[in-house]
């Protein structure tokens, strides 16, 4: 298998996979979403009147457009992978993205955390542990290591 840069890539031995695994978990910041911030989001909606406006297929094409947004920050970049320089655009598009998404989950009666917490369990079957660790497969395609 190859990488992006065209260097051969090698399966890493499965200790310093778990040792990998452990310090990116130790290193991942906390990242909380409020009710009250999603009742802020919903309060700046209704202020304005605006629910009215707000049915799925609209905020579906919503979603999509200001995702493209975000795409559109690393468009034409040649270090596609890097970032730090663009992140007050970054923070401001995905901002976007996660605001219509709390509009969308709040027209379709949806509660968000349970449709997270469902999505998990269910990629958690998809892509166990054993087999996804270090891996990009689509869970198809993953083999038992």
């Amino acid at each position: 298998m190859y990488g992006t840069n065209g260097t051969r890539m090698v399966a890493l031995p499965r200790d310093e996979q778990e040792e990998r695994r452990n310090n990116y978990l130790k290193k991942r910041r906390t990242q909380k979403m409020t009710q009250e911030t999603i009742t802020q989001v919903l309060k700046f909606r209704d202020d304005r009147d605006w629910k009215q406006f707000h049915n799925p297929k609209d905020l579906a094409i919503s979603i999509s457009l200001e995702a493209a947004e975000l795409l559109e920050v690393f468009q034409w970049s040649a270090e596609d992978v890097k970032c730090e320089e663009k992140m007050d655009k970054i923070r401001e598009e995905l901002a976007d993205v996660v605001n219509y998404c709390i509009l969308m989950a709040d027209a379709c009666g949806l509660d968000l955390d349970e449709i997270v917490r469902e999505k998990i369990k269910r990629n958690n079957e998809k892509y166990p542990v054993e087999k996804a660790f270090g891996s990009k497969e689509k869970y198809t395609e993953l083999k038992d290591k």
